[in-house]
């Protein structure tokens, strides 16, 4: 039979015959297969219908919003609660109240903090480790401010930038009536500190900084002259190393030469200390232009702890008695007098020092021998134990330095000029 093509092939035979697929896309086409026309047989999809949503919840009420005040000010709301409750706090004013009240409340539970690290941590880590696990050369308890303190100031210097070197800096201290003062950077400090520490090392048989260079007999060891005339004083960040080592070196000594060097003499010109009560007033000082440099370079800077602050006040006050007597020799405080009763001891001044460190001193007015008795005391002096310092450091006026005073006016007087004239230390 033949079909309408001219074709003999029968409907069965051409039924049965293979179909032939028609040509496919190629890979590199980049073809769109999804919009490829469907096959004859495929079912016509339904038209799209829209889509009906659900309402959107109803807003959290008044209550609800309000109890989620407190979660809120601490910033443990979710984000739903957080958009919820700050688009409440713009319609109602009492709760905004509210919120804000809270929130001023967690600022005081969460202090905010400096994120540089604590110059005390060096100090704590040590004990720590040292409680667990004693040295066998320990450091001694005498030696331990002046350790403590230059480690915080090693830590100030290791975070300032180069330029902080050459800040400007005003050492201040007290000469007879009237308060001193020059002008240096923050490179010169730190020479002077190592200049002055020198005159411990020498005592000790170690290296002078000078090099042979220093002055005979320096007027006082803070004085800056003894700094000021060498000739190849560093002034870049440079002096850092050699003062460091030589601090560490003045640390290590000390630890291993046992209990004899604390009694040994350290002269710095027109007077002398022990070794003990040298690095005492080395730690005193490290921390007085510590100070000074934080303040150049707008960096926080805290007093040393209780217990060190208390050693550095109980050593001005044992030097003020000479001190006292020094004056009177000059001619710049009243004569002494002495008490009617035969045999007594002179007057007395109660210093009262408060705050960390603090504690009560008695004073002797009368001679430097002497021992303060509260029996005798005929005035008595208040004060904070930071701005004692501040005053025998010679950074505040002895007339604008006392808190609270009562007595012997004149007593009173002489007392806060001598303390300010340890300056000199």
């Amino acid at each position: 039979m033949t079909g309408s093509n001219g074709s003999d092939d029968t409907p069965d035979e051409v039924a049965r015959a293979p179909r032939i697929p028609g040509p496919r896309w190629a890979a590199d086409d980049h073809a769109d297969l999804s919009r490829a026309v469907p096959p004859a047989d495929a079912p016509v999809p339904a038209p799209d219908l829209p889509q009906v949503l659900p309402p959107p919840p109803p807003p959290p009420s008044h209550t609800v919003l309000k109890s989620l005040l407190g979660a809120w000010a601490l910033s443990a709301c979710s984000v739903e609660e957080t958009e919820a409750v700050e688009n409440h706090l713009t319609e109602c004013a009492p709760c905004a109240d509210e919120a804000l009240r809270l929130r001023d409340a967690v600022g005081l539970l969460h202090a905010e903090r400096d994120l540089d690290l604590d110059p005390l941590l060096r100090s704590r880590v040590l004990e720590n480790c040292l409680g667990r696990r004693p040295a066998r050369i320990p450091v001694p308890a005498w030696a331990a401010p002046y350790d403590a303190e230059t480690a915080r100031l090693d830590a100030l210097l290791q975070d300032i930038g180069e330029s902080e070197w050459h800040a400007p800096v005003r050492l201040k201290w007290f000469e007879e009536e009237r308060p001193a003062s020059r002008r240096t950077t923050v490179a010169g400090v730190i020479g002077h500190l190592l200049t002055v520490d020198g005159l411990v090392a020498t005592a000790l048989g170690l290296d002078d900084p000078l090099g042979g260079t220093r002055a005979v007999s320096p007027a006082s060891p803070t004085a800056p002259e003894a700094y000021w005339q060498s000739s190849d004083h560093p002034v870049t960040r440079g002096v850092r190393e050699p003062w460091r080592d030589q601090s560490h070196t003045l640390i290590r000594t000390v630890s291993f030469a046992g209990r004899g060097v604390a009694d040994l003499t350290v002269t710095y010109g027109d007077f002398a200390l022990p070794m003990r009560d040298s690095l005492l007033e080395r730690a005193f000082e490290c921390w007085v232009h510590a100070d000074d440099i934080a303040n150049a370079v707008a960096y926080p800077y805290e007093p040393p702890s209780g217990a060190h602050l208390h050693g550095m006040i109980d050593l001005a006050a044992r030097l003020l008695p000479a001190a006292l007597a020094g004056r009177r020799r000059a001619g710049l405080a009243a004569p002494a007098r002495q008490l009617v009763e035969a045999g007594a001891p002179g007057r007395s001044l109660h210093l009262e020092v408060e705050g960390a460190g603090g504690g009560h001193w008695y004073i002797a007015l009368d001679s430097p021998a002497a021992m303060g008795s509260p029996d005798h005391a005929v005035a008595q002096v208040a004060m904070d134990g930071v701005e004692f310092c501040q005053l025998v450091a010679g950074h505040v006026p002895p007339e604008e330095a006392a808190a609270g005073q009562d007595g012997d006016r004149e007593a009173i007087r002489d007392a806060l000029f001598a303390a300010a004239s340890l300056s000199r230390l």
